[in-house]
């Protein structure tokens, strides 16, 4: 099968596109013929070696997150699902592949896809939806009546996330280019506030912030989030208590300990509730979150599609921080 791997980690010009093995289904698994896969900022992390001692993999490494495709073959305890299935899915960290014909899912992590739109559109769903979802619900707690500030709204993650805010019934506040001003009052923003002229700064007493920023844009975010408010950081280093349930080596965690304790101080001085957030892959989540996309409360924005053969200048178009909404590959 064709796919896009990487043999050495590095730049752009590390990513090969040749031929690979196709994979076989383990017993719980699902072979998918891929409709296509999305792009996410952990693929040019992962290409560039940013985060290997957090999650060492074996090369050559095939990339890719999550996807959308039919069910090519089944293992033999599969019962959910049957060849010919129109699914999404985001894969488990120890098995990604996604930028290939044919990926491995365990059934676990599979949804159905959502009948109402394109298949190849719906590989947008899997991770930046389940991302946006674990942030909000399950770290960030959120109420209806809270007030939700959404970096990056009009990016992959933050588009969803300012759907789900509306929909739980928070007042929504999001930071994005005048470009995307009137993008992200129609997915649900309130407010808009430009990141070039304006600073959100001003705004006090937040009790949710999804950060995609990391970096001063984090700093800034905690020390504006009410006490006993949540922080939740998808771009910041990981926290140690995330490398210590990932079982990473004491010196690296140590590393860690030091690198983020700004950021965790300054959680504890104002009485913050600080998250790093590394989503998981989770079916029942995933099927609710196709639910609301069939029923019209929640749609995503694809900002781009490119060939596998351009899998390359897709993650640099991701990693320049330009996209709205959802880059895919398609093979």
């Amino acid at each position: 099968m064709k796919a896009a791997y990487i043999e050495r980690y590095g730049g752009p010009e590390r990513l090969t596109v040749g031929e690979r093995p196709t994979p076989s289904p383990g017993a719980n698994d699902l072979l998918v013929k891929v409709a296509a896969a999305s792009v996410n900022p952990i693929d040019f992390k992962l290409r560039d070696g940013k985060i290997k001692s957090m999650l060492p993999y074996a090369l050559p490494l095939i990339l890719g997150n999550d996807l959308s495709g039919t069910v090519h073959s089944v293992g033999a305890a599969v019962t959910r699902f049957k060849p010919g299935d129109r699914v999404v899915a985001r894969l488990a960290k120890e098995r990604i592949g996604a930028f290939a014909e044919f990926a491995l899912v365990a059934q676990g992590d599979a949804a159905f896809a959502p009948s109402s739109m394109d298949l190849i559109d719906a590989a947008g769903l899997p991770l930046a939806g389940l991302t946006a979802f674990q942030a909000l619900f399950e770290l960030g707690q959120l109420q209806s009546g809270q007030t939700l500030l959404v970096h990056a709204g009009a990016g992959g993650v933050g588009h969803i996330a300012l759907q789900l805010g509306r929909e739980a019934g928070a007042r929504v506040i999001a930071t994005a280019s005048e470009k995307n001003r009137q993008r992200c009052l129609d997915l649900g923003a309130s407010e808009v506030i430009d990141y070039r002229r304006e600073r959100f700064d001003e705004r006090h007493n937040v009790d949710v912030v999804l950060d995609t920023q990391g970096g001063q844009t984090l700093l800034r975010s905690i020390a504006i989030t009410r006490k006993g408010g949540h922080v939740i950081s998808i771009s910041a280093l990981p926290t140690p208590e995330v490398a210590r349930a990932w079982n990473v080596a004491w010196p690296l965690r140590q590393a860690l300990r030091f690198l983020t304790r700004r950021e965790r101080a300054l959680a504890i001085k104002c009485g913050v509730h600080y998250h790093y957030l590394f989503m998981r892959p989770d079916g029942a989540q995933l099927a609710e979150l196709v639910r609301r996309v069939d029923a019209g409360t929640l749609r995503l924005l694809i900002d781009k599609r490119y060939p596998l053969d351009q899998a390359a200048q897709a993650l640099a178009h991701v990693e320049a921080g330009h996209a709205a909404g959802k880059v895919l590959i398609v093979p």
